[in-house]
């Protein structure tokens, strides 16, 4: 960057044409030169040889002015604007529409309001708003959660304003919060709409299944949510919501993640338990190295049945950084990427209560739960911790039904009997391989996300002992399963996760595909409303985590 002239005192420069305001109040002609400062990354020769296209970057106006041009509001691409020491007695809505704005001073002006729209400019790290005439911010101000500096001395404002402001520590969060908590919360979003599928056929089972990341209270910061009032983040509020959300919508079965420990002991379990459910709880894997006391913050999964409908036959803990260092010989990636993180996986073996009633042998239904990794440089460590999930879920079904004789036999020699329903936050896009993995039922050892970490002798021994281990058609090596998984939300959701800096699908509900038939889904969120709301991200005060649930009818097939 170029630059000319100093913002702090006299410079020369030439500012765009129309952009300014004379004394006077009216537009500055065609190529007026200002007392200020304009900073160019380009320039264009006359012969077009190597053409560069202007583009100013940061602008600085003094006059003084009193108007604006419209014209001024074209320049999208600023990053800095400085209007300091005019004569301005009002900003206009459209400045809003610089969006890219990380520094606007308008210090030393003759400002009495200041525009609602401000606080749609998101961008923002530095707003000087010195010596002017305001009596009063706007509540909107508070949206601009990345604000790191609100300058406001010098103005009638209320003295609290001013106090909170002039703190030294931490006098803009300070602001910006109570700013932002009394901003007039927007109207509910409409109910999600049922999506239709296909029809049950008489005498069959059906159920609901939801799976819901409930946002961990430790997680839910200021820090990490600045956009979200700071009392729609306490869990105070946000179990409230949550819960109203399990019992509106009923689900037979409910998987949750990010579930604290003691929330699930003193809160979700006896809430549920006071409306029908049982349920299995495990935290990650770090707990068991904790004190009694740390041990109740930590996280983890759980899965929910309604006792009307399911029996508990047994439950099952799947630790990855256990089944990591039991796979580690020949291979320094599985203790140094694999072992290091403590995801965990869940499962319950649950009988039907009913099949009697509808005159049809038991049937059982395997329901899975797991939290993967989160970290998007860790693809690889995502997609093993996927590949030894789906392995003990199959060794499950086997010894469940060697032992116990449940399940049907099926005419492919290790194909599982029982029906299986995988809840997971899996982090990883739908386009990921642990997607492409659970949804194929395979996946090659010489994939790109299993390369360059020293994976070889594992994939070696895990590909020769899994249970469908084979040669592909070109003869390279792949890992399979043989759930015959499929995906009950494949398109009808553009989001599952919705924050301000990543929006995407990463959680799902997979079913075995010969055991079950999927009837209906919950839509999703309505887009217009979160654009016509401002909602930047969850969550909100009408969304208490940053993942939306999902919930999925079921129709479950004899198992004969």
């Amino acid at each position: 960057m170029t630059h000319y002239g100093d913002h702090g005192g006299p410079g020369g420069g030439v500012i765009p044409p129309g952009v300014g305001g004379v004394n006077s109040g009216g537009e500055a002609p065609p190529h007026t030169m200002y007392n200020g400062t304009a900073h160019s990354s380009g320039v264009r020769d006359e012969a077009g040889e190597e053409e560069k296209r202007i583009h100013w970057t940061e602008l600085e106006i003094r006059g003084p002015i009193k108007n604006l041009s419209p014209e001024l509001w074209k320049l999208t691409h600023l990053t800095a604007l400085f209007l300091n020491d005019n004569n301005l007695q009002r900003i206009p809505a459209d400045i809003s529409r610089l969006s890219n704005l990380l520094h606007l001073d308008l210090s030393g002006n003759k400002l009495r309001s200041l525009p609602a729209e401000m606080g749609d400019m998101l961008q923002l790290r530095d707003l000087r708003l010195n010596n002017n005439s305001l009596r009063m911010l706007p509540y909107e101000l508070g949206r601009l959660f990345q604000l790191q500096n609100l300058g406001v001395t010098g103005n009638p404002l209320q003295p609290e304003i001013l106090s909170m402001a002039s703190d030294m520590n931490g006098g803009t969060a300070k602001l910006l919060m109570y700013l932002l908590d009394n901003l007039t919360v927007c109207p509910r979003p409409p109910e999600r709409e049922w999506i239709q599928i296909a029809n049950p056929r008489s005498r069959q089972m059906t159920f609901s299944v939801m799976s819901y990341n409930v946002l961990c209270d430790k997680y839910a910061t200021r820090q990490q949510y600045g956009y979200c009032p700071s009392w729609a983040l306490a869990w105070e509020y946000r179990k409230s919501i949550i819960m109203k959300e399990l019992l509106d919508l009923t689900p037979d079965i409910i998987a949750l993640q990010e579930v604290e420990t003691e929330q699930f002991y003193s809160f979700f379990k006896p809430e549920l338990a006071a409306h029908g459910y049982d349920g299995i709880f495990n935290a990650k894997s770090r707990a068991r190295t904790m004190d009694q006391h740390d041990r109740k913050y930590v996280d983890g999964c759980a899965i929910f049945f309604h006792k009307s409908k399911f029996m508990l036959l047994e439950d099952y803990l799947i630790e990855f950084n256990q089944l990591a260092m039991a796979h580690a010989e020949g291979s320094d990636a599985m203790l140094n990427r694999v072992m290091l993180k403590d995801n965990i996986g869940i499962a319950a073996l649950l009988e039907v209560k009913d099949s009697s009633a509808l005159h049809m042998p038991s049937q059982h239904v395997l329901v899975a739960n797991a939290h993967i990794h989160w970290d998007p440089e860790f693809a690889d460590v995502k997609l093993i911790q996927t590949l030894m999930f789906t392995n003990e879920l199959n060794n499950i079904v086997m010894k469940a039904q060697t032992e116990r004789g449940i399940g049907f036999k099926t005419p492919i020699p290790g194909m599982p009997g029982v029906p299986v329903i995988m809840c997971c936050d899996l982090n990883s896009l739908p386009d990921s391989s642990v997607v492409e993995y659970l949804r194929t039922g395979r996946i090659a050892t010489s994939h790109r996300d299993l390369q360059g970490h020293g994976y070889d002798g594992f994939l070696q021994r895990f590909s020769a002992s899994v249970r469908g281990g084979i040669r592909a058609p070109s003869g390279k090596p792949e890992l399979v399963h043989q759930f015959n998984l499929r995906r009950t939300y494949s398109g009808q959701m553009e989001y599952t996760n919705y924050t301000y800096d990543f929006k995407g699908v990463i959680d799902y509900i997979f079913y075995s595909a010969d055991f079950l038939t999927p009837l209906g889904l919950m839509g999703p969120i309505s887009m217009d409303w979160a654009r016509e709301c401002k909602v930047i991200g969850c969550p909100n005060p009408h969304f208490p985590s940053d993942h939306f649930p999902l919930l999925c009818q079921f129709e479950l097939l004899p198992q004969h």
